[in-house]
């Protein structure tokens, strides 16, 4: 039930967000966003034994979100400049994978979340499209995979996936992502329109398994509780962190 309900308060915001609130509006929000996913990221990392990548992940961050040119000497600045803050540890040892820990972690939050501003000013309606790929999916995972999952998926990452919930996920997201284009971006053909729900919920579910595997690592449940049903952002948005530049590429190879 507390699953249902967060769900209830949060969609209509997002969709507001998304389709009809003033560009800055949407920006903001997505910052806000990024911010909390990246506190998430900083307190998981920390449960490596490195040390947790601490505040300049924040910033560097931010100026990876809203940096208007090309993005490769912006990252490569962050990775020369976190190289040379890992040698003021005391354990030297610890310095290169801390380092890797930021650029890790600026690069999965802030680099996915900056995919979501392109999609957004080709057509809002492709980042609802990313969006719900990973919605009605993880709805069909969880409640085909609860009554008649068997087979294992991921088991040493994240025991309770299933591939009959994975197969139910892709099935749902192709119907729903498909129908949805067709409506709302009529220009998209039909086997593109399949394509693309194909490999965005592909992406998404690599991205659920690959942040449950970091959760793993770590020895923790959730990212946080800040989401009652759901755990943290981090475990509401792993699928579409992934789901985002992937479905960005795909739309300039095919345009």
């Amino acid at each position: 039930m507390k699953r249902i309900l967060t769900a209830l308060v949060l969609i209509p915001i997002v969709v507001y967000t998304v389709l009809w609130a003033d560009y800055w509006v949407f920006v903001a929000v997505l910052a806000a966003v990024a911010l909390l996913c990246y506190r998430e990221y900083d307190a998981m990392a920390a449960g490596y034994g490195f040390g947790a990548p601490g505040m300049m992940g924040y910033g560097a961050g931010l100026l990876l979100l809203v940096w208007q040119g090309e993005s490769w000497p912006v990252v490569t600045l962050i990775a020369m400049v976190a190289l040379v803050a890992a040698m003021r540890a005391n354990d030297l040892s610890k310095g290169l994978p801390r380092a890797a820990l930021l650029l890790t972690g600026v690069i999965y939050v802030f680099g996915c979340w900056k995919a979501a501003m392109p999609l957004h000013r080709e057509n809002p309606h492709w980042l609802m499209f990313a969006l719900l790929l990973n919605w009605i999916g993880d709805t069909g995972a969880y409640y085909v995979g609860r009554l008649l999952g068997r087979h294992k998926l991921a088991p040493r990452v994240s025991p309770k996936k299933t591939w009959e919930g994975a197969v139910a996920s892709l099935a749902f997201a192709v119907a729903v992502g498909w129908a949805y284009l067709v409506y709302f971006i009529p220009s998209v053909p039909v086997p593109a329109a399949v394509g693309l729900s194909v490999a965005g919920n592909v992406a998404g579910q690599l991205g659920d398994l690959a942040e449950s595997a970091m959760k793993r690592g770590a020895s923790v449940k959730d990212s946080s509780a800040i989401l009652p049903g759901h755990g943290g952002f981090l475990d509401r948005v792993d699928g579409t962190l992934f789901t985002l530049p992937v479905l960005w590429v795909c739309l300039k190879l095919v345009a």
